[in-house]
């Protein structure tokens, strides 16, 4: 049965336009991915009241019936609510579900209805809504859109306490509000809810009322939805509503093949660090890192060291007629990532697609940084990239007597009150943060290719003396190598 949906998902996905895609959110879920999703949920029996909301041609419902239908389930009455508004694909819809019709124990409701508002409405005791009994199991693959601040969908979603800036953690949101206790409901979703403030009060949503007992993460970012070319980093995360917290199941495959599945299970404080406040979600991609010895001298704070880390304040399309391809008069630098490479900073260039220069006047002097010495570390890497956290130093002898610089939005700064640092703290930070320990734990807690500021204020340090001696040794070498930085940062901090 499966297989003759997944020929129809192809050519679907296939003959749809790019601009439907786009306007709807839509990319369909593959045969193995939705069979690996109904796999996540643990066995049951009793009465089975399944969500599906943004159904598409069934391929998740489909994988969930298999299952009950090969006996992997013991419910004896199963109940679909399979929400789907595009109508070019309610025929393969009812087509592939009429296939279960026959069982006297299966029911399938196909809705039209826009689910966010039908739930909102539900959830708000609306006169004129229908009431929608809570369900035991959802399974999801929800469309992914930003939803404008001041939309009918976000005012609709406040009315029920969700704020949210995206669909897919809207669906997610309202299917945990429509679950019963026990309920259990198995997503794949962006994995950019995890970490970062726009995202902040849907994790507080989902952790107040949900315990998470699964992720899954697909090493290879690209390989979730690769027929419809989704570059997205996807994870898959199976939640609970309304019980204690426990260990987590963290999963990992290259690819939607799932031919190399790896699990491994994760007190849950590994997942949402208890000191966090912003309850960042980190997926811990391998059990060596609890096992290695974390020096006792790195346990310091960006406060504690009385050091600021800030996102680069300009942000080019918002001041792009103050940019300049090449500095000139009136101009001050501006730095871009393309600027770096390594430890070494470049500029101007000639010939790059990015300005080298922005305008200094009344409208642009508040985004700029006194000239000084500065460690800088891109915001955004490739997930295939050797090293994901990379640190430069910005030596203000490269801009003559130039008296103020622009960091575009792409680049962290470390700074002091948002003045320079000394240059053996700036360096000696540098040499840190490129250490080989410091970045295999980012990448174990944090698998995102984004390098957030909230994620290095989150990051422990050596003490400041520590790091002005570490500053100190590397402004004598001609040359740092890794295995110089490492032996050197281990012998300080042991």
């Amino acid at each position: 049965m499966l297989s003759l949906i997944e020929t129809d998902r192809l050519q679907i996905s296939k003959n749809t336009d790019s601009n439907k895609k786009a306007e709807l959110g839509q990319f369909f879920t593959s045969e193995k991915t939705a069979q690996f999703m109904a796999s996540l949920f643990p066995n049951a029996s009793g009465y089975c009241h399944l969500l599906d909301a943004g159904a598409g041609i069934g391929s998740l419902s489909i994988a969930f019936l298999e299952r009950w239908k090969n006996g992997q389930f013991r419910f004896k009455t199963v109940e679909l609510d399979a929400f789907e508004i595009d109508e070019s694909l309610h025929s393969y819809l009812s087509k592939n579900l009429d296939t279960y019709s026959e069982n006297c124990n299966f029911i399938a409701n196909l809705l039209t209805e826009d689910f966010i508002y039908f739930a909102v409405d539900s959830l708000s005791n609306d006169l004129f809504s229908r009431p929608l009994r809570k369900y035991t199991h959802a399974i999801l693959n929800p469309p992914y859109k930003k939803i404008n601040s001041h939309s009918t969908y976000r005012l609709g979603l406040r009315r029920v306490g969700i704020e949210t800036v995206n669909l897919y953690s809207a669906f997610v949101a309202l299917a945990v509000a429509l679950s019963e206790i026990n309920g259990q409901i198995v997503a794949i979703i962006p994995r950019s809810f995890c970490n970062g403030p726009y995202y902040r009060q849907f994790r507080d949503f989902i952790l107040e009322r949900t315990a998470i007992r699964h992720i899954h993460l697909f090493e290879s970012r690209n390989k979730a939805f690769k027929d419809d070319a989704v570059l997205q980093e996807n994870i898959i995360i199976r939640l609970e509503r309304g019980v204690e917290q426990g260990p987590v199941s963290v999963s990992i495959s290259t690819d939607d093949s799932f031919n190399d599945l790896v699990i491994n299970e994760y007190p849950f404080e590994y997942v949402v660090f208890p000191d966090n406040p912003d309850h960042f979600i980190h997926i811990p991609s391998s059990p060596e890192i609890y096992t290695s010895n974390v020096p006792t001298k790195i346990k310091y704070s960006l406060d504690d060291l009385g050091i600021k880390v800030s996102t680069g304040p300009v942000v080019d399309f918002r001041l792009k007629n103050y940019l300049r391809d090449m500095p000139e008069s009136g101009t001050v630098p501006l730095l871009y990532p393309c600027h770096f490479s390594g430890q070494k900073l470049t500029w101007p260039i000639k010939g790059k697609k990015k300005p080298n220069a922005i305008v200094r006047n009344v409208e642009t002097e508040k985004w700029l940084y006194p000239n000084g010495y500065y460690c800088v570390v891109r915001r955004f890497s490739s997930k295939e990239e050797r090293r994901r956290i990379v640190a430069s130093v910005v030596d203000p002898i490269a801009f003559g007597n130039i008296q103020l610089i622009g960091f575009e939005n792409h680049l962290n700064i470390f700074h002091s009150n948002k003045s320079g640092l000394s240059e053996p703290l700036a360096r000696g930070l540098a040499v840190y943060l490129n250490t080989t320990f410091v970045d295999i734990n980012f990448r174990h807690f944090n698998g995102h290719t984004q390098v957030n500021a909230t994620d290095l204020r989150l990051i422990k340090y050596p003490s400041h003396k520590v790091l002005i001696e570490l500053g100190l040794w590397a402004m004598q070498q001609k040359l740092l190598t890794q295995p110089m930085i490492d032996a050197k940062v281990d012998d300080f901090t042991k």
